[in-house]
């Protein structure tokens, strides 16, 4: 029997030093393939935007691991696609998205080009996991070998074992990891619920935008939001999440609204 495929992207870019330490996070769980953006993508989402010409074939080597990479012109979401289609030797039992500079948490989850790649993966329906570790702004748009991925490589190890053994995929597509700066082998994880809040939000400064900062109302931050676990009690969080995006809890008010309609109330 063939060894699980696991697909790696990202939207730091194929050079990134946490998609390499995904890679020795992963070893042994099953074959690898590397199908990352070219260059820097984050913030990109799920949106389409590629070279298609512009495709570089190697052999990365991370910790004696030989792994397929490609390096696409291309948005993380396109990476998956293409790589889906047209490279995989057979179907990956996960896609992982990861390790992102910088946390992705709550309401702007489907900005992030990280989680972006997860929910491509998931439409096609391939399991992916999604792994992003809190660091400084300055550091988000960077390749910085100051940054410590361990913690969050374990966690990444961690969470794609019990993706592949126990069919979590049923349950939610994707499941989104965020891992505070601070933590260490002894920080705890707790399932969370994306908040209705916006983490970063963007600065204004003479009419322009002109970066982003974090922004939480922190009195009414829901306790059991990704952001709360994050950034007031430090534990890991991980969030199942879907692609569905429909407000279950107004569909009965909504059909009961155009029946209405329909009858000239």
């Amino acid at each position: 029997m063939a060894k699980p495929l696991i697909l790696l992207t990202n939207d730091d870019g194929v050079d990134s030093p946490g998609l390499y330490a995904a890679v020795r996070a992963l070893r042994g769980l099953g074959e690898m393939m590397i199908v990352a953006p070219r260059a820097q993508q984050s913030s990109k989402g799920r949106s389409f935007v590629w070279n298609q010409r512009a495709v570089t074939r190697s052999t990365l080597r991370v910790a004696n691991t030989r792994v397929q990479t490609i390096a696409v012109d291309a948005s993380p979401a396109v990476c998956v696609r293409y790589a889906l289609l047209l490279e995989t030797p057979r179907r990956p039992a996960l896609v992982v998205s990861g390790i992102n500079y910088g946390e992705n948490l709550g309401s702007g989850l489907t900005i992030s080009g990280t989680v972006g790649a997860a929910l491509e993966a998931a439409a096609d329906g391939v399991p992916a996991l999604a792994v992003s570790l809190e660091m400084d702004r300055q550091y988000h748009l960077s390749h910085s070998a100051e940054i410590d991925f361990a913690i969050a490589a374990q966690w990444t190890r961690k969470l794609a074992e019990q993706i592949l053994t126990r069919d979590l995929a049923r349950l939610a597509p994707v499941v989104n990891v965020n891992v505070p700066s601070d933590a260490n082998r002894d920080t705890s994880g707790r399932v969370t619920r994306a908040s209705h809040q916006a983490y970063f939000r963007s600065t204004v400064q003479n009419g322009r935008l002109v970066g982003y900062d974090i922004m939480v109302n922190r009195e009414t931050l829901e306790r059991d939001s990704d952001i709360h676990a994050v950034l007031v009690d430090r534990v890991v969080s991980v969030t199942p999440v879907t692609y569905d995006l429909t407000a279950h809890a107004a569909l009965r008010e909504f059909r009961a609204t155009l029946k209405a309609l329909a009858h000239g109330h």
